[in-house]
């Protein structure tokens, strides 16, 4: 009995012992499993947010591919489990995208009244203007078309402008290398006399006498400060003897008041809009860039982005590129000597900064166009090259430039000029069903203006300011709520009629003393079944949108001031009023002009 109760005992002794170097073998490994199961668990938390999100066969998740593209990652919320997922299909907004509502209750008026009188009763004889524009193509039309209204102002004969040579662009072409210049005559015979260079005084042809006037100048301005320089009688050896006077206005690009007469605004449109008649090679051009998107699509889209290296420089906004984008940009922007420090968060905020690719691409589709939708675009080098177009690409791959749709061989009559090339770009624009910007340049305001002269045809301008804290809150909000956002805050900015106050804006963009209302659209304060006029005419009992009261129009539109870029132009900034020549001018006669100021000032223009 005793030694089995030893044997049990020994038995449990060993058991005991047993567990005993179990539990000590299990408290070493326990670290272990813990160790690997929480790798595992980490891995597995890993994966789960790295792994794409699901989508239907309708819906494409967007990625920024740029890796300074500013305050547009795509990631859901941690707080409100929001998924940002832009869809391929633009959706239906329950109205034709492609068109105008009330575009057919409206047309360009542009005739001259009874009172305006022809060019045989105003004009005097051996008085000449000469003007040399600035900029590129679009700057350079402004200056041409106030150029026409300044001769008309004076009673003087213009002759044929003079394009900039000089300048950023560096396009050697002149006037008749990209515009029709004997349309441009014989069209304003009736206004103005216009003729191809001055005439010879004796075996020269006279050296005109130069100057320069302020900015936004009023007719009275023009009569006050360059009158007195084309009537006064010139010093000619010993004796005083009448000359054939005639002034040269350098620098000329926004040098006309905004607010003038109705028929000189008129005035301004016959130029702008008739006058101004492309070469016919670059016609013949632009009209088979246009057939070939025609053959693509039914309907496409003209996209004018402004986002080369310079242009970034110059706007002073950071796209979030670190050290790199600083250095590269902070060099360029040296080339304006008198640009001051901007604070980029500040120009981003007020809206001053070009959207970029990106954006575009998603205020696009968020407006209702799908992926299938096509899209010229009309650029120069994009600063970052194709990672910077990629996540526009994405969002539409039918992506095309005149590079792409016509060959080199077509191309090269105009390749080797800026002027052409963009004057090819502005064709395929102005045909476009929609013409879409992400900038406030020249070319976006003239293309606006005459979109609306021209049947108010869709032009979507982004409203920047207003968009700007939507694209960075955009993580927190679905895609639904994103895109609501953005139809509200682009009322006002699509191309509509009456969506800017007439006056607002520069008259490029909102020729609105030649825009007319059909009487009929009025009559019965309802929408009916109305023939549009015909552009170019004034139908009896029509009325301008300048005399139409309307509290519906966008706030937000910029004032005639409010220019959203200044000089692009890498010349010497103006010191206020210059002028050298034959003249020999008194105290008193210089009097009669404005002095120059002292304080040298970078001009307001804007970038093409």
């Amino acid at each position: 009995m005793k030694k089995r109760n030893r044997e049990a005992a020994s038995g449990i002794r060993l058991l005991l012992l047993r567990r005993r170097r179990l539990q000590s073998r299990l408290r070493l490994l326990a670290p272990v499993v813990s160790a690997v199961f929480g790798v595992l668990f980490l891995l597995f938390a890993l994966f789960s947010l790295l792994a794409p999100i699901p989508i239907s066969r309708n819906e494409l998740p967007f990625r920024r591919n740029s890796s300074w593209s500013i305050g547009l990652d795509v990631q859901p919320s941690a707080d409100r489990g929001v998924v940002f997922r832009v869809p391929a299909a633009g959706g239906s907004l329950g109205h034709d995208m492609w068109t105008s509502r009330l575009s057919k209750f409206y047309y360009g008026c542009s005739n001259a009244s009874s009172k305006f009188s022809r060019v045989g009763v105003s004009a005097q004889r051996n008085r000449y203007l000469l003007i040399s524009t600035s900029g590129g193509l679009n700057q350079q039309r402004t200056g041409i078309t106030d150029a026409v209204v300044a001769a008309r102002i004076l009673n003087a004969t213009l002759v044929v402008p003079k394009l900039d040579q000089k300048s950023f662009w560096k396009d050697s072409s002149n006037f008749g290398e990209i515009f029709d210049v004997d349309w441009f005559i014989s069209f304003l015979s009736k206004d103005v006399k216009i003729i191809k260079q001055l005439p010879k005084e004796g075996r020269k042809i006279m050296a005109p006498y130069t100057m320069r006037v302020p900015r936004k100048c009023t007719p009275s301005c023009y009569q006050k400060r360059v009158l007195p320089v084309l009537t006064k009688k010139h010093k000619n050896n010993q004796a005083v003897e009448p000359s054939v006077p005639a002034v040269e206005l350098t620098k000329f690009d926004y040098r006309l008041s905004n607010k003038l007469d109705v028929d000189l605004q008129k005035l301004r449109c016959r130029v702008n809009y008739h006058a101004l008649k492309f070469t016919d090679p670059i016609l013949e051009m632009g009209k088979k860039l246009v057939e070939r998107m025609r053959m693509k699509s039914k309907h496409f889209i003209a996209l004018h982005l402004r986002f080369e290296s310079d242009m970034l420089a110059f706007s002073g906004c950071y796209y979030g590129g670190g050290d790199k984008e600083r250095t590269e940009l902070g060099a360029l922007r040296k080339r304006w000597k008198t640009l001051h420090i901007r604070n980029p968060d500040k120009e981003r905020r007020q809206g001053k900064c070009p959207l970029t690719p990106e954006e575009v691409g998603l205020m696009l589709r968020a407006l209702g166009f799908g992926s299938d939708v096509h899209i010229y675009v009309a650029s120069g080098e994009v600063y970052g090259g194709e990672a910077t177009l990629a996540p526009l690409k994405a969002l539409f791959p039918n992506f095309h430039s005149k590079d792409t749709i016509a060959n080199e061989e077509e191309l090269s009559p105009f390749s080797s000029f800026s002027s052409r090339m963009a004057a090819l770009d502005f064709i395929v624009c102005d045909e476009s069903d929609v013409f879409v910007t992400n900038n406030n340049g020249n070319m976006a305001r003239m293309l606006a203006g005459r979109r609306r002269y021209f049947g108010h045809k869709p032009t979507i301008r982004p409203n920047a300011k207003k968009l700007y804290r939507l694209f960075m809150n955009r993580s927190n909000m679905t895609w639904e709520e994103f895109a609501s956002g953005v139809r509200t805050l682009q009322i006002g900015f699509m191309g509509e009629p009456k969506e800017v106050r007439p006056g607002r804006g520069e008259f490029h963009e909102n020729p609105s003393s030649c825009l007319c209302e059909h009487p009929e659209a009025k009559a019965g304060g309802h929408l009916g079944s109305i023939l549009p006029g015909r552009v170019g005419t004034e139908k009896e009992g029509g009325s301008t949108l300048s005399t139409v009261k309307n509290t519906e129009l966008a706030d937000e539109q910029p004032g005639e001031d409010e220019h959203d870029w200044t000089d692009m132009d890498y010349s010497e900034n103006e010191n206020g009023l210059q002028g050298k020549g034959i003249l020999n001018l008194t105290d008193s006669d210089l009097g009669l002009l404005a002095k120059a100021e002292a304080q040298p000032e970078l001009e307001e223009m804007f970038s093409d």
